[in-house]
Order: C-alpha cells, then structure tokens, then sequence
C-alpha cells in the first residue's frame, strides 16, 4: 500500500548522541533503519568530518546506504556564509560555498540541500538579498538536478508571509521549503513566535520537504507545542504527498526515546486519516 505520506529521520534528532561521540556519523543510516525502522534520512553537515563532505566519507556513507537499502534525502547546510548578505563579494561567496554540498548531495542521490536565508536591512531589502543568493544557488543546483530548499530558522525567516514572497521572487521550480512544526521563532531574545499553523500553511505551495519537530509529549503519546493532527492536515490539505522528517529536539526524555515517540505520533495519524480515504 502507498501511505498519504512516508516517514523520514533527521540526523539533527541525534545531535547530543553524536556531538558527545556516543554515535559516529557513518552509521546513522543503520541506526536509522535497525534502531527506528526508518528507511530514508535527511543529513546536516555539521555531522561531516571537519564539516567537510570529503569525498572518502561521502562515498562510504553512499555505500553505507545502498547496502542497507536506505535513502539519503537531503543534506541541511549551516555555517557558510549569508545567502543574503548585502555585501555583493559576501553573498557571492555563500553561494560558492554550498556548491560542494550540492555535489555531495549529487553523489548520495538526495533530491535537496536545506540552507537559510540570513540577510541585514529592512524586511523588504532583505527579501531581494536573500532572493538574489536563492536563485543564483538555484540556478547553480539546478544544473545538477538538485533543489535548493529553505527552512523557517529563525528571525524573518520565520515569518511564513516573508519567506513565502522570497520564494514568489526566486520564482525557480528548483527553489522550495522545508516547512518546520515549531522553528517560528522570530526573535531569540523576546522568544516572539510567528503563528506556526499559519506559517506552515504559507509555505506548504513551495514545500519540497517537510520536518515534524517535536519536544515533548503528553501521556496519550500527543506532542505538547504542535497539534499534530491539525498541522498534518495542513500539509496534507495543501495537497503535499513527500516525505516528512522525524525532527526530535527535546531533553525531558532520551533522544532515542524521543525519535520513537515522534514517529509513532505520525504513523498513528497517518493510519487514521487513510482509513477517512
């Protein structure tokens, strides 16, 4: 039976596990796959040795992932460089910077590489600046038939209106986002949050992923912060039937116990809205 949608696991969920050393990034697709039955698997380049995709780990990893049976979907790129940077030579070098990511990603067979949309000035400035750098790394992807997508991240990125427009500026079927439940923080200091129902219905027309970011849980299984059966319906409703990534950040319980907990909440609701079919 084909599912309304298939499950995914971010590597990001095991970030404590694997900055302390306890897991090594070269076996995260098994874990994901003999730990958590999850079969598909969406990298952050933080997790690449010396946040590097050298091409021995690469193809290791490659290897890794074919002999398990396991997709590489993404790689989620931070630390290199605005892509809206109002500085011409800056931004220009953000781009170059990811294009080894692309080409890391080309190599695993992943669809996308995830990146942020930092910028300076007013919101309207920032929207071209980050527009430009978009659909120039764009237009460098789309060569490689790689998708550049955005995730809400912080800042004004977490503004769905905003990053919504960036994307009707890049206007690139290549450009997309990566709508996240709960990354709607639009000020780190007030901690002032966007909407997320609404944020995540803004940005599911240009969504080329999606990641279910979880925290903490009631005693019915139930992710207190997102209502996970209305954002769901969201994604779903917009007509998006891709892969959604299991994305766990919590610290009340393991992170072990946290990838579960998330992955049983999108399969229960997903055998409950396949029955309504």
């Amino acid at each position: 039976m084909k599912h309304i949608f298939d499950i995914s696991l971010a590597q990001w969920s095991l970030h404590r596990a694997l900055f302390a050393g306890y897991l090594k990034p070269i076996d995260f697709p098994q874990i994901a796959k003999e730990q958590f039955d999850i079969h598909a698997i969406e990298y952050v380049n933080s997790f690449f040795p010396d946040r590097q995709p050298a091409s021995n780990f690469v193809r290791e990893l490659k290897t890794k992932c074919d002999d398990l049976d396991v997709k590489s979907l993404l790689i989620m790129c931070d630390g290199e460089g605005n892509l809206g940077d109002s500085d011409n030579t800056a931004r220009t070098k953000a781009i170059e910077n990811h294009y080894k990511w692309i080409d890391a990603a080309v190599e695993l067979g992943c669809h996308s590489i995830r990146v942020n949309a930092q910028s300076d000035g007013t919101a309207e400035e920032q929207c071209k600046l980050a527009a430009d750098g978009l659909r120039r790394l764009t237009e460098f992807g789309d060569t490689k038939k790689i998708n550049v997508i955005v995730e809400n991240h912080g800042g004004l990125s977490s503004n769905g209106a905003w990053l919504a427009s960036v994307m009707r500026m890049v206007n690139h079927p290549r450009c997309g986002t990566l709508p996240d439940f709960g990354n709607f923080i639009l000020d780190w200091g007030t901690r002032e949050e966007y909407d997320r129902y609404k944020g995540v219905a803004e940005l599911m027309p240009f969504a080329k992923a999606v990641s279910a970011k979880s925290h903490d849980f009631d005693k019915d299984g139930n992710e207190t912060h997102t209502n996970y059966e209305e954002m769901l319906g969201i994604v779903l409703d917009s007509g998006y039937r891709g892969w959604i990534g299991v994305e766990y950040e919590g610290e009340l319980i393991s992170e072990f116990e946290g990838i579960i907990r998330t992955r049983d909440l999108l399969r229960k609701i997903r055998k409950e809205k396949e029955e309504l079919t």
